[in-house]
């Protein structure tokens, strides 16, 4: 089976270059812990997919390297960081493809481009050979046309490895055989309000006759509230520059990429390098993370929104305790055109407010197609509905993605770069 990778897996003897011009031309002597379980499987590595430089991005546009552009309509973003790898999916060209998910750059651009795409619980997928944005919040994730490919490919990336001591020592993640497989009796689904308030009418809308589905196949609806959520974004973007700003420093023009000679001191040529390297949004990021982190500011910034990260993870573990699942909108829009959010960080990062909480909470969660809404000129666009699951219980959502599957229209509808009809 044909497989693209995102252009921040390690894959031995292949240009991986995060795209950024300070990797250009890095070559891996190793494979990624994914890579060498999906090639043992009898996967075949095609290619490497466009991203946002170092994972930093909602629409892939921050990079070294040209835009890509979303299958469906081709003025529009396809999502980020990992656009290259749903765009890979959704026209056609592989089956599967792997991204990495921080915040939600693998389940924004499968909800944007119509295609599954599923973070997995944080731990239950190596690390090793993730070229690393923030440590405590990435995971390689997995996109692919249907809800059986998804499932077929986290059994084989997933798993206890040695090489990573944040990836917890389990088994592969194997799915649940149901003895009636398209039936969802007993299950109670949370609908998480804050994300259905948050998003476009026409969002909620097919996220309203997905879930709607959801209940004719048995399961119940139950709204629930997630309080935190409003700081999520925030928070997130104390964290995650923070690490950043840490993982980054290693790019100094000594061991890896490029090096640019600056006034011929070491100083100087670690600020040459560093500034004809970097793109503007990862230069924005790592000035953020290293202030946050900065004698003086380290409690008052990171330290509190470590302490709000939990409130977040609490107001999940609350919503467990009532229901099995959490599920909203994936995205609060459809694709958004490419170059309309670029001169607005805020409103870009607004754009993973439905994704981020997850994340910050380590939980695993897939964005499956739900249905499409109309843009601004009256295009229909895929929207993409959320699944959440308590912590380990990545199965849990395969099946109730397997079910839904079944009853959905959205899934069998292909981009007119796929053939379809526009």
């Amino acid at each position: 089976m044909p497989v693209a990778l995102k252009s921040n897996l390690c894959c031995a003897g292949v240009e991986t270059h995060c795209g950024s011009k300070l990797l250009a031309g890095y070559r891996p002597p190793y494979d990624a812990t994914c890579v060498e379980r999906l090639v043992a499987a009898g996967a075949v590595i095609v290619g490497m997919t466009h991203m946002d430089e170092f994972g930093m991005g909602s629409s892939s546009e921050n990079s070294a390297y040209g835009v890509p552009r979303n299958p469906w309509d081709d003025a529009r973003t396809p999502g980020g960081s990992s656009g290259g790898s749903a765009v890979a999916v959704a026209a056609g060209l592989v089956p599967l493809a792997l991204g990495s998910d921080t915040g939600g750059s693998v389940r924004q651009p499968a909800s944007l481009c119509g295609v599954y795409g599923l973070k997995p619980t944080y731990g239950r997928v190596s690390r090793y050979g993730l070229v690393a944005f923030a440590s405590s919040l990435d995971v390689v994730s997995p996109f692919a046309r249907s809800a059986r490919d998804l499932e077929l490919v986290l059994g084989v990336i997933s798993g206890a490895d040695e090489r990573d001591s944040t990836c917890q020592p389990l088994p592969p993640i194997e799915p649940e055989r149901p003895a009636e497989p398209r039936r969802l009796t007993g299950l109670r689904v949370g609908v998480a309000r804050p994300y259905v308030e948050a998003a476009a009418p026409g969002v909620r809308a097919a996220c309203d006759a997905a879930l709607a589905r959801l209940a004719q196949l048995g399961a119940e609806l139950v709204p629930v509230d997630l309080p935190h959520t409003e700081y999520a974004i925030p928070t997130y973007y104390v964290v995650a520059t923070a690490e950043a700003s840490s993982n980054l420093a290693r790019y100094d023009g000594v061991a890896y990429g490029r090096r640019v000679t600056g006034d011929g001191t070491l100083q100087g040529m670690f600020a040459a390098t560093r500034d004809a390297g970097f793109g503007a949004e990862v230069k924005r990021r790592i000035l953020l993370g290293t202030y946050v982190l900065s004698a003086g500011y380290h409690d008052a910034w990171y330290g509190r929104a470590q302490r709000v990260r939990t409130l977040v993870r609490e107001d999940f573990e609350r919503a467990f305790a009532e229901v099995d699942l959490v599920a909203g909108p994936t995205s609060p829009t459809v694709a958004f055109r490419l170059g309309e959010r670029a001169a607005d960080p805020i409103a870009m990062y607004r754009s993973d407010a439905c994704t981020v909480p997850t994340s910050l909470a380590g939980l695993p969660a897939l964005s499956l197609p739900a249905g499409f809404a109309a843009a601004e000129d009256g295009r229909e666009l895929p929207v993409g509905l959320q699944l959440v699951a308590p912590a380990l219980q990545d199965a849990r959502l395969m099946r109730v993605a397997r079910a839904l599957e079944d009853v959905l229209d959205a899934p069998a509808r292909r981009a007119p770069a796929f053939g379809g009809a526009r």
